[in-house]
């Protein structure tokens, strides 16, 4: 149903226009064993609930519960995952070099009305075969996700996409993402800046400074990714239309007093 090229319409533009993610057009299985597959399943759901394990904690952990791995294997996977421990010590990714780290705004803030801090972040999503990353937006106060995408890759593009989409329901007053590469590239931060919207990045593995994401991705995969075994990414797709549309609309929220996002992000 895409034409490539087609003379008036982007594959971007046809993927809209289908109700199709662009990310899911290009999506090819990931090239991973199926031994590695299920480590990485199994580093996905522990890493929710020790975010503090580096590889090489998370590597005593494994090997504790019976599978035969070494550090130099669980560091690669959580590499590959994008997973780093929340505190001091050695990291499994880095911020590039060249790209400029922006302060840590939010310390002591108080958060008193929607629009006033966005965040960001991505997140590995594990499928029947293969995987693919979901990077959403959210609403500090409110915890409304305010868009999301997925991708099979971890660069800018379906960050920045998401971004941008987010943007065409309004403007937050301070933007919140972690020190990945990805949301420190000049093709990201850009767009921010053009809209005059102050930028703040947490402090090298400090998973808490952006926890209300953290808690969104726990609710994601607990309610949803773990209790479906997506076998394609349309799939996927479609359940988590469906999953976010619930969590926004209907799904009362604790911290909320009971009352939904939606209710409480449009008043």
């Amino acid at each position: 149903m895409i034409v490539e090229p087609h003379a008036s319409l982007s594959i971007r533009s046809q993927c809209r226009l289908l109700g199709l993610n662009r990310s899911s057009y290009y999506y090819q299985p990931q090239g991973e064993s199926l031994e590695n597959l299920e480590y990485m399943r199994i580093i996905d759901e522990q890493y929710l609930r020790t975010s503090y394990f580096g590889y090489r904690k998370m590597t005593d952990w494994m090997v504790r519960q019976g599978h035969a791995v070494n550090y130099k294997r669980i560091q690669r996977l959580m590499q590959l995952m994008g997973l780093q421990g929340s505190v001091p010590g050695p990291h499994t990714s880095k911020p590039h070099p060249q790209h400029k780290i922006y302060p840590y705004l939010l310390r002591g803030m108080k958060i008193h009305e929607p629009n006033l801090v966005w965040s960001t972040d991505l997140t590995y999503i594990p499928m029947a075969v293969g995987f693919m990353y979901l990077t959403a937006v959210i609403d500090w106060y409110s915890r409304y996700v305010l868009s999301w995408e997925l991708s099979n890759t971890m660069d800018y593009l379906p960050c920045r996409d998401a971004l941008e989409s987010a943007l065409e329901r309004g403007e937050p007053v301070i933007f919140n993402t972690d020190q990945g590469s990805q949301f420190t590239s000049k093709e990201f931060t850009q767009v921010l800046l053009d809209r005059q919207i102050l930028i703040s990045m947490d402090g090298r593995g400090r998973a808490l400074d952006n926890v209300f994401i953290e808690r969104l991705w726990r609710s994601v995969k607990y309610e949803n990714i773990y209790l479906n075994d997506y076998q394609s990414v349309p799939d996927l797709y479609k359940g988590l239309s469906e999953y976010f549309d619930q969590y926004n609309h209907e799904r009362p929220h604790q911290a909320l007093d009971g009352a939904t996002p939606a209710e409480v992000h449009y008043g």
